[in-house]
């Protein structure tokens, strides 16, 4: 199995970190990785990505977990089963009024180690995710609280 992972701590309140993280169709406002995103976040909806990263192979997911201010999980893949991808995003409340959101995404699959080869590291690009998170969280947040 290959995993990939980033993770930040952001002064707003995971009320604010999940509707940007849900407003799907606005990623690309905030994330330079992000051509375009769309569907709509729902439990089974199928979202379909578009990354800058691989711009020739916009990717498909189905949305199976949804847990509001906690947790969506999306899963896509190769047909029966041969590789699985499921990324995760958690968001922690912190004492200090603030979330740690963390971005995962596992390949799986008797596939996957091929597919592999021909999926580059996405940790840069969830760090730049996360980055990107953060700063439109916190100038929500700080907007509104002046």
């Amino acid at each position: 199995m290959r995993s990939f992972e980033a993770g930040t701590r952001i002064a707003a309140s995971p009320a604010e970190v999940w509707a940007l993280l849900t407003d799907v169709g606005g990623w690309r406002d905030w994330d330079s990785g992000v051509d375009r995103v769309e569907g709509r976040v729902a439990l089974g909806e199928t979202l379909t990505i578009y990354a800058t990263m691989i711009r020739t192979r916009p990717f498909s997911v189905t949305v199976t977990e949804l847990r509001p201010g906690e947790a969506m999980r999306w899963r896509g893949g190769l047909p029966f089963g041969l590789a699985v991808i499921e990324r995760n995003y958690t968001l922690d409340a912190q004492e200090d009024g603030s979330t740690v959101l963390t971005v995962r995404e596992d390949h799986a699959g008797p596939l996957a180690a091929l597919l592999g080869r021909t999926t580059p590291d996405l940790n840069p690009s969830f760090r730049q995710f996360c980055a990107g998170i953060k700063v439109r969280a916190e100038q929500r947040a700080s907007s509104s609280t002046v």
